[in-house]
C-alpha cells in the first residue's frame, strides 16, 4: 500500500525499482497494493539518452529493508526488473 514517508519514521529505505513511464509505475503501483506491500513513491530525475544526454523524470519506489528481498522476487515474477545498486 502506497505510504508517505512520515509512515517508515526513521527507517532507511531501499529503492527496488525505478520507472521511466507513467504505465509502469501506475502498474507497479496496484501491483505492489494488491500483494499489501508498503511502498514509498517519489519523482526524480534520471540522465537518460545515449547519443544526447538529458534529464529525465521517473518514479523511484523504496521499500523497508525488511521486505527487500520478498518485493525484489514478487518483481521478477511479475517481469519487472529490480533496482541494481552499481
Amino acid at each position: 500500500m502506497r505510504r508517505n514517508a512520515e509512515f517508515f519514521d526513521e527507517v532507511e529505505l531501499d529503492l527496488v525499482y525505478m520507472a521511466r513511464r507513467l504505465r509502469d509505475a501506475l502498474k507497479l503501483e496496484e501491483l505492489l497494493t494488491r500483494e499489501g506491500v508498503d511502498y514509498l513513491v517519489e519523482t526524480g530525475t534520471y540522465t537518460g539518452g545515449f547519443l544526447i544526454r538529458r534529464d529525465l523524470t521517473g518514479a523511484f519506489f523504496y521499500v523497508a529493508p525488511t521486505d527487500l528481498s520478498a518485493v525484489r522476487q514478487l518483481l521478477i515474477r511479475n517481469n519487472y526488473k529490480p533496482y541494481a545498486s552499481a
